[in-house]
């Protein structure tokens, strides 16, 4: 979801940005500078660290399918 926002910015830095990216493309511009900023991604980064190391992700599924066996064992 998008919402709106307005912002004031001195003339010379507007027409920069205009001569630059162009009247549609501000919005994704300024979205693009500001996001690593203000939008948390240690824990994807971290996620993908995980997933990419194969010998973990080995263990966890053996763990997982030992798991679901114990639970077919189990009494109703």
């Amino acid at each position: 979801m998008h919402r709106k926002m307005t912002i004031t910015l001195d003339e010379a830095v507007y027409e920069g940005l205009y001569r630059m990216v162009g009247r549609r493309k501000m919005s994704q511009f300024i979205e693009e500078l500001l996001r690593p900023h203000v939008v948390d991604s240690s824990l994807d980064a971290g996620y993908q660290a995980m997933a990419a190391d194969k010998a973990r992700e080995a263990e966890a599924m053996q763990w997982c399918n030992a798991l679901a066996m114990d639970m077919d064992d189990a009494a109703r």
